[in-house]
């Protein structure tokens, strides 16, 4: 392709609301244009890398013997029905003229479960696998991250139906097979978490995390290869003995407008990790209150998944006041119509303050038989130096961009939805299903958090827009002009990806886009070039080559 015939248009300049290095660098290299908030246009160069990321999506996933389909964006909102109320106001929702309920699929568990109930009936249809790679659609409260977090988005979603749990692991491990081939085939350096399945259901679940400092999530990881959400990672309790001789008598204390650990510390003089944190909470389940050791946080999904609930939030003052205490004074005694869970670590806990459950007032010198607990679970958020429970070591922690996360559901949607066979023996049983997504659109935002530098993006080759970008380095020179574009040509006839700078700029505007947009292959044909000499770039490492153009043709013949 000459630039001189593509809709292209390079910046110097940084969007005005951009906050991370893949949102400057698409919107300065011409690959993407903001349409308004969290939405996207694909201009050509960015399309291009789309569809080459989408190939190798659907190579492995081919591959793996799923099936692509397409399903719709615009759907009934009865397809939903269960669900309606779990996505809020993040699903789009709309009419048509005849009043009928409509939405843009933020999803579509739904309407494949729906699709297989009607198409498969006996167990000799299964299993089966199908994907699609399509739209989808949610309205972000806060999106940003361009396209790491947006309104709309480009998915490949698949889902295995199978007759036995046996089965659905079988099709679970395929995926996750096909999923690492993915991402180590783009270039990622990418770790395989452990995961809370979440609104989705199920007995387990995988994330696939491409390592950024600007990633959301964070991920702990050992050197032993143990690596898991914190919503997911297991704490290991060591049990600590005390001697009771040196234990204290509960003591009611004066502790005024003393509300936090940090205020505590200060007025009393002893460390974090001696104060009981109390934490009230309002779930499907009732009032909840979670207690951990002070130098310590909640973890709000592992607490949720121990007591059972579907919602948990924050209690109100008013709420607190109720169950006999009083904001930021809580403490676990004498508290009424509650569940009292504390982390293991709790029990480990020795001569502490708690909250008195009354204004400016904590006691001291606490110990367990002074709180009422209804059980202890694993409900800390594990942090780096704690103990990996793989390997004994200790983890550390990362940041991390999820880019692809696989479940297992059972029977979660089949049962909903009533999608069953006819087993061996003619019995109705419900199919086994399992659930796969890779965010295209956010893998594309990755590839560039992980490949860029000062002067822009690296792409890797596998899904570089161009292979080879050949920069004139004076449109005035007729040799150089001439050279060019007979190399170009050569190399369009080899079946080279080749992009023909011949705009008439100065050779500084030209080089500088070249370097931004990230092609792997420079070639500068300049002074040299009446010697059959060129210039070769290797994008990545920046080093330069002088070169006879046989020479470099048959470098960089595909393959080599």
């Amino acid at each position: 392709m000459k630039l001189t015939n593509m809709f292209f248009k390079t910046f110097r300049e940084d969007p005005a609301n951009a906050e991370i290095n893949s949102h400057k660098l698409l919107v300065r290299a011409g690959y993407i244009k903001q349409m308004g908030n969290g939405i996207f246009s694909y201009l050509p160069m960015g399309l291009k890398v789309l569809e080459k990321i989408k190939n190798v999506v659907r190579q492995e996933m081919n591959r793996a013997g799923a099936i692509e389909i397409q399903m719709p964006i615009l759907l009934p909102q009865e397809i939903y029905a269960n669900r309606i109320n779990t996505f809020g106001s993040t699903m789009y929702k709309l009419k048509d003229n005849t009043g009928k309920d409509y939405c843009l699929g933020p999803t579509h568990e739904e309407p494949f479960t729906y699709l297989v109930k009607e198409s498969i009936s006996s167990y000799k249809q299964l299993p089966v696998t199908l994907y699609q790679i399509q739209n989808k659609y949610r309205d972000e409260i806060r999106a940003r991250f361009g396209l790491q977090r947006a309104k709309e988005f480009i998915m490949k979603d698949a889902y295995s139906f199978d007759t036995t749990t046996s089965g659905l692991d079988i099709s679970f491990d395929k995926m996750k097979t096909a999923y690492v081939n993915v991402f180590t085939r783009l270039g990622f350096d990418f770790a395989m978490v452990d995961a809370d399945n979440g609104v989705m259901g199920g007995s387990g679940s995988t994330e696939f995390m491409v390592k950024a400092d600007i990633g959301e999530d964070e991920i702990i990881v050992c050197d032993c290869g143990y690596a898991a959400n914190t919503e997911k990672a297991e704490c290991v309790f060591e049990e600590v003995k005390h001697d009771d001789s040196f234990k204290q008598t509960l003591t009611l204390t004066h502790t005024p407008n003393a509300k936090t650990i940090e205020d505590l510390t200060n007025m009393l003089g002893v460390s974090e990790e001696n104060f009981l944190k109390a934490v009230v909470y309002s779930t499907d389940k009732g009032i909840v209150v979670a207690l951990v050791r002070g130098d310590r946080e909640v973890e709000e999904v592992k607490l949720r998944n121990n007591v059972g609930a579907t919602t948990l939030e924050m209690a109100t003052p008013e709420e607190i006041v109720s169950i006999g205490s009083v904001a930021g004074f809580v403490g676990a005694r004498d508290l009424k119509d509650v569940i009292v869970v504390a982390d293991n670590d709790v029990k480990n806990m020795f001569n502490f303050v708690i909250g008195a459950n009354q204004v400016d007032y904590h006691y001291t010198g606490a110990n367990l038989e002074d709180i009422k607990v209804d059980y202890f679970a694993d409900i800390k958020t594990m942090r780096a130096g704690d103990t990996c429970p793989k390997c004994g070591g200790k983890v550390h922690t990362v940041r991390g961009i999820e880019v692809g996360h696989i479940f297992k559901l059972g029977t979660k949607y089949s049962k909903a939805l009533e999608c069953k066979f006819l087993d061996e023996n003619g019995k109705e049983q419900y199919m086994i299903m399992g659930c796969y997504g890779i965010g295209i659109s956010r893998t594309f935002s990755a590839l560039v958090e992980q490949n860029c530098d000062e002067k822009g993006i690296v792409w890797p080759e596998i899904v570089a827009p161009y292979k080879i970008s050949i920069v004139i380095a004076n449109h005035k020179d007729e040799v150089q002009t001439q050279v060019a574009n007979n190399l170009y040509q050569t190399l369009i006839d080899e079946n080279d990806d080749v992009l023909l700078d011949d705009r008439k700029e100065s050779f500084g505007v030209k080089l500088n886009d070249a370097e931004l947009i990230g092609v792997p292959y420079i070639v500068i044909v300049g002074r040299g070039a009446k010697d059959g000499v060129v210039e070769l770039i290797n994008r990545r490492t920046l080093d330069k080559i002088e070169i006879n153009i046989d020479d470099l043709i048959a470098k960089l013949k595909p393959n080599n």
